[in-house]
């Protein structure tokens, strides 16, 4: 992504890069790609990364009470001489390493998505037995931890029972990464729901550090690993409208499109409605204006 740290780079997602600086740890970079079912779209989304970046370092920042995290430094200042440049300024995280546990932990609170198809068929989501006669977008009774494997670039996440998740990291690590997942989406939810806006279901990533302690890692709570739904317009029987890249998702599902790369190009009304909605979802959570953060950042634009 950048030239001067290419020499640094270790790793590359769908939606991030990784660079290794030695001793002062790891460089997590968010960029403008967005993906859907697993496959990169051709097209960036502007400032997504940035609004990835700003929103996890709120939610960082709130939850340290719950659960430790990876944030070593993002504010100017605080990144290595190497890293300070204007390209990162805004979407770069100094993080420390962690050995990272080979399971996506879920935790849903509506039923939608993968959870809503996997009901439709069995009547119930990773072995969590569910009323009968719900329908899409339905609230729980109560939150639900669902993990997913980790696929492999290109792959898709498979949904996994706590059986099978036990036996991927250990008992008494599934029980500790189930309660601080549900701690952490309840804590969310409630902040959210304040705020006209209804967190249906997220997504985090932990690891253990160096002393052994469980520690949030990875992106927190953003409209790429949520689902974010305004209050006005939420009912059942349908998919809601959204904060997230969900609007992406409903416009990939009217094409003839098998959902492997590559990925069709998007419209540009497309970009600008997801751009529009992500950096909504942004203010409307954070109670701050997104350019105030750019400022913030020392962001040039």
């Amino acid at each position: 992504m950048i030239e001067a740290l290419e020499r640094y780079r270790i790793g590359s997602g769908k939606v991030r890069e990784l660079y290794d600086l030695g001793t002062d740890g790891l460089l997590l970079v968010a960029s403008d790609r967005i993906s859907a079912f697993d496959v990169i779209m051709p097209n960036p989304i502007p400032e997504k990364g940035r609004v990835l970046t700003g929103m996890t370092l709120f939610w960082l920042e709130r939850t340290r009470g719950i659960v430790p995290n990876h944030l070593r430094g993002a504010w100017p200042g605080e990144l290595p001489e190497e890293a300070d440049v204007p390209e990162l300024r805004g979407r770069a995280m100094l993080c420390e390493r962690l050995t990272m546990l080979p399971i996506e932990c879920v935790v849903r609170g509506y039923l939608a998505g993968s959870g809503w198809k996997d009901y439709r068929a069995t009547g119930e989501v990773c072995g969590h037995a569910l009323p009968a006669g719900l329908e899409e977008a339905a609230r729980l009774p109560a939150p639900i931890f669902t993990p997913a494997t980790k696929a492999e670039f290109g792959e898709h996440d498979e949904n996994i029972d706590a059986e099978r998740g036990r036996s991927m990291i250990g008992s008494e690590e599934y029980a500790a990464v189930e309660a601080a997942s549900i701690a952490l989406y309840e804590h969310a939810a409630a902040h959210a729901r304040e705020r006209g806006i209804i967190l249906a279901d997220t997504k985090f990533e932990f690891g253990y550090d160096a002393d052994g302690r469980l520690v949030l890692g990875d992106e927190v709570m953003t409209p790429d690993s949520s689902r974010w739904w305004p209050v006005d317009g939420y009912r059942t029987g349908i998919s809601p409208p959204s904060y997230d890249k969900q609007y992406v998702r409903d416009y990939l599902e009217t094409l003839d499109w098998g959902k492997t790369a590559p990925g069709p190009e998007l419209p540009a009304d497309v970009v600008a409605g997801t751009a529009r909605r992500y950096i909504e979802a942004y203010e409307a959570l954070t109670d701050a204006r997104f350019d105030d953060y750019l400022t913030t950042m020392e962001v040039e634009r």
